[in-house]
């Protein structure tokens, strides 16, 4: 009888052997494959940081321009009104020397 029980016991050992590399394997895939989409993760993460920054720099660019032709059409705003400030002058003076 006992050399059933120790036989039974070393069968069940390599039974929990086998199935301990077994389950070692199955846990190294799995971990591989949550490394694996982990980094596709962190690389579209990057790349969507990529793309964000290339729309925000133009959005700036485009801001600028639109500042730029602001500031160009109130210059010509005051040009104009500064030759129609002078025109009245001259047409005031004219008249007064009448």
């Amino acid at each position: 009888m006992r050399k059933l029980i120790i036989a039974s016991m070393a069968a069940a050992a390599f039974s929990l052997a086998a199935c301990s590399d077994k389950a070692q394997q199955e846990t190294s895939e799995a971990g591989a494959a949550v490394a694996d989409d982990v980094a596709a993760t962190g690389d579209a993460m990057a790349e969507g940081a990529a793309d964000a920054a290339d729309a925000t720099a133009d959005a700036a660019k485009d801001a600028g321009n639109a500042v730029e032709g602001a500031v160009n059409a109130a210059g010509d705003a005051a040009a104009t009104a500064g030759d129609k400030v002078a025109e009245e002058t001259a047409k005031a003076e004219a008249n007064d020397k009448q």
